[in-house]
């Protein structure tokens, strides 16, 4: 009895050994992985260049005032839409007394000019009417007359400007009174009442009371790097994405790049603008939102495609692990191949595989025996 335990003893002993020794070896010689195969599929494939800018209207207006003064009331706000002529502000003019002499003083000399001028003509029409003197003579009467009341007319108009802004000639296009250019929304209004209002001339550019844009016509204006730029052309298609309106989409068309490019932070950048088209959404569209336009610079349409990350790279050849058929665990066997157009995620392959190929993707699993 003894002895049959010594020999269960011995075999258990035996047994465990050998699983040891087992365990031993399969963890010093770990399983093959197993990887991922991918299949080549058909599909569209496009490069595209991406810039980075600002959505804004094509064509915003500066609206100023025609006369210096102060701005007296503000009927507008940012935001609202007007059409164009609609009164947006008032400027109060502010009478500048040597104008005001100057005006005063030539009114007078256009007085005493008239009434010289019209005893002259008098005088003139009654010898003519006699056959005293020539019809060029008395036209020439005449003229001056006309004239002399012009000027005294002119002279009335410009101290009623001075003073109130408006000619009497003219009480319905009032000076004071700032208008829209166009129709179109309010994006701005930098000044305030009780501000001076400057109207543009030789010296300055004068002051805006307000800034009105049509908003049915945007652009896309932003910036592209050097290395980049003499890929594109005019008429290349756009896709516009919003920062604020992340999920919607805008078709656009590239219609400007510029010739001179700008230093910044080191590089070299352009400035480009695309034209938005058929803006439909249901977001309000404001100006100066964030925007990123990829621009289309290659496309490709059913094409033998393979993921960019299973190419190996190497001496300016691209190689791909091809699995061979009928073994019984994977074997690979590295194939070279020719690829074309790439989108970052995808490559065109020109030559060297078919659509019956498998390829070695990424590691599945590696575990033990």
């Amino acid at each position: 009895m003894k002895k049959v335990g010594k020999y269960i003893l011995f075999a258990l002993l035996g047994i465990i050994l050998i699983m040891t020794f087992k365990f031993l070896w399969d963890d010093s010689h770990p399983q093959a992985p197993e990887y991922e195969l991918i299949s080549p599929q058909k599909r569209s494939i496009e490069s595209k260049k991406t810039a980075t800018g600002n959505i804004e209207p094509r064509y915003p207006v500066l609206v100023k005032p025609k006369i210096t003064g102060t701005i007296s009331k503000i009927y507008k706000e940012p935001g609202e839409m007007v059409n164009a002529g609609e009164v947006i502000a008032i400027v109060e003019i502010i009478t500048d007394p040597i104008q005001l002499n100057s005006a005063e003083s030539r009114l007078k000399i256009a007085g005493i000019t008239l009434e010289q001028v019209s005893k002259e003509y008098k005088r003139q029409s009654m010898l003519y009417k006699n056959d005293v003197i020539s019809r060029n003579e008395y036209e020439l009467a005449e003229a001056n007359y006309q004239k002399s009341i012009e000027e005294k007319s002119a002279a009335e108009d410009a101290i009623e400007i001075l003073k109130s802004g408006v000619a009497k000639s003219k009480e319905n296009e009032s000076n004071t009174q700032v208008r829209s250019k166009i129709s179109g929304m309010i994006l701005d209004i930098p000044e305030k009442e009780g501000n001076a209002g400057i109207m543009p001339n030789q010296f300055t550019e004068g002051t805006t009371i307000a800034i009105v844009a049509d908003m049915s016509d945007l652009i896309f204006k932003g910036t592209i790097d050097e290395t980049e730029v003499g890929k594109l052309k005019i008429g290349m298609p756009v896709v516009v994405s919003v920062g604020a309106i992340s999920s919607e989409l805008f078709n656009a068309t590239l219609e400007y790049i510029s010739p001179k490019g700008e230093k910044e932070n080191g590089a070299v950048l352009y400035e480009l603008k695309a034209a938005i088209k058929n803006i439909q959404t249901d977001y309000f569209m404001r100006s100066d939102y964030s925007a990123t336009a990829d621009i289309v610079v290659e496309q490709l349409n059913d094409v033998i495609t393979i993921p960019e990350s299973v190419v190996e790279f190497n001496n300016k050849a691209t190689y791909v692990y091809v699995l061979q058929p009928g073994k019984s665990k994977q074997q690979f066997e590295k194939q070279q191949i020719e690829i074309g157009l790439s989108d970052g995620t995808y490559v065109e392959i020109k030559s060297g595989l078919d659509m019956n190929d498998k390829i070695r993707g990424a590691v599945l699993a590696s575990t033990n025996k």
